[in-house]
């Protein structure tokens, strides 16, 4: 980092809506605070986020978390050096939200304006919290996005390979929902698998016969249905050993996939030091023990950030926007906000859409 600077970032894509002050400088960066508004509670009659519920609601939250995210890093406004916003990908309405609160904040105080694509600010979390080198191999894995990035720069990216339909986070909730657990799906199909056997099931591997580093879960996700209707039909329920069993062989068949595609990324790029891992779906214990024995095996050191830090958050946001200021002038009052916005820009958009939007 050239020189310290002191950054308000602001973060709306999805259903968290949050804000945070974080202060960089050559000898590392600090988060000095971090506000998160979830949804959960709003859109949980629903099955899933509803865009208009969302941004309505990033719409009433957005100023309070400023005003708390400066209280809590004890400065004004005026202190900062600049402000940072998720200008994309995302639900547009949620991300338009964010873009119109940074801009009324530029305007009012004449502090540079940063739109920062929020995959970035994912990518570049390891390098807040443990000061990795570039360059080093990342996956993202969350419930709106997944993908292998080769990261060798605050804004040089190599997309190796992502999901090409649902992001594994949006096929636990899905596959939790089917089989009568809660939500979020990630936790209670990771706790339900604890007591399954994993091995009841013959679920499909998907795509692991063809090369390269892409995924897909719609097949498996279809497995899973088919197998609960046959035993629904046959014994007119499921149990709770049957709701194990589902749950084990499901985020195997996850498990085998994101470390099978691990390996091939590592193969795919010159010799790497680091392969870093962020999104909630690292948070499963199984997933982040089979990618760390994978990164050991490729001889690169394994680095997952906090989860309050691989979840959505603004503090990566305002990070993103210190990394790449020196590369890049701040944003005028005409930035608009992009439902897209691939971070290779070499490569065609990926298919599919998650939850949080179009795949970028």
């Amino acid at each position: 980092m050239a020189r310290s600077l002191t950054i308000l970032g602001l973060e709306s894509s999805c259903d968290d809506t949050a804000a945070a002050v974080v202060r960089t400088a050559p000898d590392g960066a600090k988060v000095l605070s971090s506000i998160v508004f979830g949804q959960a509670e709003l859109h949980a009659a629903y099955g899933g986020v509803v865009p208009e519920i969302a941004a309505r609601a990033h719409a009433e939250k957005l100023d309070i978390c400023v005003e708390q995210a400066l209280d809590r890093a004890g400065i004004r406004l005026m202190d900062v050096d600049g402000i940072a916003v998720t200008a994309g990908p995302g639900l547009i309405g949620g991300v338009v939200s964010g873009v119109m609160c940074a801009k009324g904040l530029a305007a009012a105080t004449g502090k540079p304006l940063y739109g920062v694509n929020h995959l970035a600010g994912h990518a570049l979390t390891p390098r807040l919290t443990d000061d990795v080198a570039y360059p080093y191999l990342m996956l993202l894995v969350s419930g709106g996005h997944c993908q292998f990035l080769l990261v060798s720069g605050p804004d040089d990216f190599r997309r190796l390979g992502g999901t090409i339909d649902d992001a594994p986070g949006e096929a636990f909730d899905k596959i939790a929902r089917l089989i009568g657990l809660p939500q979020p799906g990630g936790p209670a199909i990771e706790a339900a698998a604890q007591t399954g056997n994993p091995m009841r099931f013959a679920f499909p591997r998907p795509l692991l016969d063809r090369p390269g580093c892409d995924m897909s879960f719609s097949g498996l996700k279809t497995a899973v249905l088919r197998t609960r209707d046959s035993l629904i039909g046959d014994q007119g329920g499921l149990t709770r050993q049957d709701q194990a069993d589902l749950a084990a062989g499901f985020q195997a068949a996850v498990v085998d996939v994101l470390a099978e595609k691990s390996a091939r990324a590592f193969q795919a790029v010159a010799p790497v030091g680091s392969f870093c891992v962020a999104g909630g779906v690292a948070a499963n214990q199984s997933i982040r023990a089979a990618l760390e024995k994978v990164s050991a095996n490729c001889g690169a050191g394994f680095i997952a950030p906090p989860l309050a830090l691989c979840t959505d958050n603004a503090a990566m946001i305002a990070f993103a926007a210190a990394e790449q200021a020196g590369l890049r002038g701040p944003d005028d009052l005409t930035l608009a906000a992009r439902p897209r916005w691939p971070l290779d820009r070499a490569q065609a958009p990926m298919l599919g859409s998650g939850k949080k939007g179009a795949k970028a």
